[in-house]
């Protein structure tokens, strides 16, 4: 069994340097993966500037040289819908509300996004629609809309179960544990409130139906049974709802494809938890969850390349609980018994490993390890229950891309002091602000 210090001198000696993101040379090293039909690219938080800055380079080398015409996300449809009429130069729908208002409005309202929608935009000018890459929520219909659907009607009618709701809603990610609200759970009244809650997502699903185009109205009608299937699910706790969220994030993705050609690629944005296989974690092991890239590594094999990003340090936009206020929360140093100890000791601030080049490495790394997984809530106070789970990163992951140290979502010009939410957005971000 490797030690510690023999894990960080292989790293040292099998990573591959890396310049800033935003450099023009970044990007290169996709050049790599020219061959795969899916790539996906992780991070290990929802709010950390360099996981976004690599994946928009990653993502422009796949378009210009390599023939991805499908950025699919870990966001809602109908929001997404919204920023694929805008790239394609297409109007907005008529009554067609702005995207991404909701929590967590920071994973897709903040500059580097905007950027690689101006990007895109200016990528399809004069092209044939054939041709045009395309953005697309893989999510599950609305879900931050109909949260709050949730979440204004328990307020109005049971505030104990609303409470809660809000304490569930905060346990999606799979290696957030907290008993004590699955022990609430039974006494709180929510199977009471079942049926109205049910009703009211329907409702606003079948209303957002309207108006659709052809893969638009298709893509809708099989996310209402999905949706109302979710949440009727999701606060019984266990890995059923998480499954079905992952299930149909791939079954959307193949609808993609499917609906692209049989040259059609994609290049997909989502958390580490969704994209590194679940077989070589804790959610598969023990937690009986599966996801994204374990059910996309069993439907195209070698054809998919799972991509995980981290850091040891530094800030991220975060919130201390779900639907609260966006913060700058500091990231602590990784602890000495993880994955990110290994990379940090390596002494290289910023590199790539990739396990599919260095099998030996891969090998090295295959054991279990504490990865940390930081979504769009941060608990330093409990991080090592609420945001540590064992992992084989050698086999979750086909590569890993380290920064050391990162530094939140930032508006431009604040001064680093609030997150990045919608200021300083360029002019062509939809409904231009």
């Amino acid at each position: 069994m490797p030690t510690g210090k023999d894990s960080a001198q292989a790293i040292a000696g099998g990573c591959i340097p890396l310049p800033p993101p935003d450099d023009g040379d970044f990007g290169a090293l996709a050049d790599r993966w020219a061959d795969c039909r899916v790539l996906m690219l992780g991070e290990a938080s929802h709010g950390t500037a360099e996981f976004y800055a690599a994946r928009s380079a990653i993502t422009r080398r796949m378009i210009e040289h390599h023939g991805v015409r499908i950025v699919a996300v870990e966001a809602d449809w109908p929001d997404a819908a919204v920023l694929d009429r805008h790239v394609r130069g297409l109007p907005p729908r008529e009554g067609a509300e702005e995207p991404f208002q909701r929590f967590p409005r920071w994973m897709w309202r903040n500059t580097h996004v905007a950027r690689l929608v101006a990007w895109m935009r200016d990528w399809n000018r004069g092209r044939d629609p054939g041709d045009q890459v395309g953005f697309y929520g893989l999510d599950m219909y609305n879900l931050s809309a109909s949260i709050r659907a949730v979440l204004d009607y328990l307020d109005s009618t049971d505030p104990e179960a609303a409470a809660v709701a809000r304490q569930r809603y905060g346990c999606l990610e799979p290696w957030t544990e907290q008993p004590a609200a699955y022990g609430r759970l039974a006494g709180s009244g929510y199977h009471k409130c079942e049926q109205a809650v049910v009703q009211q997502c329907r409702e606003l699903l079948a209303r957002a139906l309207e108006g659709r185009d052809q893969l638009d109205a298709a893509q809708n009608a099989r996310l209402v049974a999905s949706a109302e299937r979710y949440y009727r699910v999701m606060y019984q706790g266990g890995a059923e709802s998480w499954n079905l969220r992952d299930s149909h994030m791939v079954e959307t993705l193949d609808h993609l494809l499917q609906a692209g050609g049989t040259e059609a690629r994609a290049v997909v944005w989502a958390h580490n938890s969704h994209i590194g296989d679940a077989r070589q974690t804790e959610m598969g092991s023990r937690l009986g969850e599966h996801n994204l890239g374990q059910l996309a590594r069993e439907r195209w094999g070698s054809g998919v390349v799972l991509v995980g990003f981290g850091t040891d340090r530094g800030t991220v936009t975060a919130a201390s609980d779900w639907d609260a206020a966006a913060e700058v929360k500091t990231v602590l140093p990784s602890r000495s018994d993880s994955f990110e100890r290994l990379c940090r000791d390596s002494g290289i601030d910023r590199f790539l490993l990739d396990f599919r080049d260095d099998r030996d490495l891969a090998a090295q790394l295959s054991r279990p390890l504490l990865q940390r997984f930081i979504g769009v809530i941060y608990r330093p106070e409990s991080e090592r229950l609420s945001h540590y789970m064992q992992a084989n990163a050698g086999r979750q992951y086909d590569g890993w891309i380290w920064f050391e140290q990162t530094q939140a979502l930032f508006t431009v010009g604040d001064g680093g002091r609030q997150p990045d939410l919608q200021h300083d957005l360029p002019d062509t971000w939809p409904f231009g602000l």
